[in-house]
């Protein structure tokens, strides 16, 4: 049987490219950048005032001047207003372009204003407080975000300030989430004694949708013809299936032949892990790839976190997210040698430990629990005793 660290193996070396597309930049969150965003102009563009106050020319300090005529007053947007006389002061707001005949901004809470004259009372003053001097944080021209990372809203934030109206992403792959079985009835409809709505469909879409992705839904009936026609058209149209169901031991499960059939390479089929361990992974002409998940709906959960976005991730050129391990906080047993993801919700103690608490729930159809929880615990499968206070791997959902 494939451990989970073969699959994960031979998972990542179906990494591939699917090419770049020009979007408008407010549609770019979640997307991973596929240029270099440049500063179009110095920022900031001017000597940038960074409180409300007064203006003056440093000299007046220097000269021991402390009360100033207000000349006018400036506006964040105005036209610069200058000084003639060391005496003079202009009241300016934040954001507002420093007058070139002053050097230095004094803010309201240090003068006191009365019948146009401005009086200092504050602390010692300083020459050039309170500006933000052109060019300071970034030189025309010089990078601000680098191809290959996430588009964050701090990206969008930069596009905006340059002016990118538009910007390089690279394409994600077109994804079709496939259910099966004719116990299954949509969201709408009241379910017989005997059947149960269609839910891991959803589940799966709304943890790609966090991604970036748009992917479509299909059911396919418990049919052997028609299962094999619909996956048939979807290896034509799609980069990637992520099939729930269907693909264990069941008389009904008719997925595995119908790949079979269709000359869909399988790489493996079953993982020694629990939940999850009838995960069915395979290619179609080295293009398009094929995660066949437990139709139980925590196997499937855990498979999509612990592998499919593990690959999204690589495929997409991003950099593999650092382990991440907590704290057990209690006794655990699980005997069957297989590598098991316990669900666990997350806290930390006062000495900065990530403590992971045990919920165990009622197996891997227990969809319920995972509202209950935050991550998945990973136990080796060399053990069956997991001790209070030793350390384990998460993957966390939430």
């Amino acid at each position: 049987m494939t451990t989970v660290e073969q699959a994960e193996k031979l998972i990542l070396a179906q990494i591939k490219s699917y090419g770049e597309e020009t979007i408008p930049f407010e549609l770019a969150l979640g997307k991973v950048l596929a240029e270099h965003i440049t500063a179009d102009r110095d920022l900031p563009p001017f000597n940038r005032v960074t409180m409300d106050g007064i203006a003056i020319n440093y000299q007046a300090i220097e000269k021991d001047i402390s009360t100033f005529h207000i000349k006018a007053t400036q506006a964040a947007g105005d036209e610069p207003i200058e000084i003639t006389e060391l005496n003079e002061c202009v009241e300016i707001m934040t954001g507002a372009v420093l007058p070139a005949s002053v050097n230095t901004i004094i803010r309201y809470e240090d003068v006191e204003i009365r019948a146009g004259l401005a009086s200092i009372h504050g602390p010692e003053i300083r020459q050039g407080q309170n500006i933000h001097i052109r060019g300071a944080d970034k030189k025309q021209g010089e990078v601000l975000a680098v191809s290959g990372q996430l588009v964050s809203p701090a990206i969008i934030s930069l596009a905006a300030s340059v002016g990118k109206t538009h910007l390089l992403v690279k394409k994600m792959p077109k994804v079709v989430i496939i259910s099966s079985g004719d116990e299954l009835v949509d969201v709408h409809e009241t379910p017989s004694p005997y059947q149960i709505r269609k839910s891991n469909s959803y589940t799966v879409k709304a943890v790609l949708q966090q991604q970036g992705l748009q992917p479509d839904i299909l059911h396919i009936p418990d049919d052997p013809e028609i299962t094999k026609a619909q996956i048939q058209q979807c290896l034509q149209n799609y980069d990637v299936l992520l099939l729930s169901g269907g693909i264990s031991m069941g008389k009904f499960d008719y997925i595995p032949q119908a790949l079979e059939d269709l000359q869909v390479e399988k790489t493996f089929h079953k993982v020694a892990q629990r939940p999850g361990k009838p995960f069915w992974f395979g290619t179609y002409q080295g293009k398009v790839l094929v995660f066949a998940f437990p139709g139980n709906p925590v196997a499937t959960f855990m498979c999509l976190h612990r592998y499919f976005l593990t690959w999204l991730r690589a495929t997409l050129g991003l950099p593999q997210q650092p382990p991440v391990y907590a704290v057990i906080d209690k006794d655990f047993r699980f005997q069957p040698a297989l590598q098991y993801y316990l669900q666990v919700k997350l806290n930390s103690n006062i000495q900065g430990q990530l403590i992971a608490s045990p919920v165990e729930g009622n197996g891997s159809g227990d969809f319920a629990n995972l509202a209950d929880t935050e991550a998945f615990l990973e136990l080796p499968m060399e053990r069956e005793d997991f001790k209070r206070g030793e350390v384990f791997r998460i993957w966390r959902f939430v």
